[in-house]
């Protein structure tokens, strides 16, 4: 009798496979440049993340800061008041 897995398990012994057949594709000595090269990528996306979360945290504050004009209504016109 056929035992069916369901896909999208891996299992320990599926990533040992992957992990010596990523060993055998870049050698011992390229898999930490990639790593480094990896960690650098992740690191300047944080940075990039990071500043443009205090750009716009600091619109939200000079827009809260602001007040708005206000207008008044006389015989069907509108002016603003300073």
């Amino acid at each position: 009798m056929a035992t069916v897995l369901p896909l999208g398990v891996i299992g320990p012994w599926e990533l040992v496979i992957i992990g010596l057949v990523i060993l055998l594709l870049f050698g011992g000595k390229k898999i930490p440049e990639l790593m480094q090269g990896l960690g650098k990528g992740v690191k300047s996306f944080k940075k990039g993340y990071s500043e443009v979360e205090n750009e716009l945290n600091d619109i939200k504050k000079d827009v809260e800061k602001s007040e708005p004009t206000k207008t008044i209504e006389t015989t069907g016109e509108t002016k603003k008041e300073n």
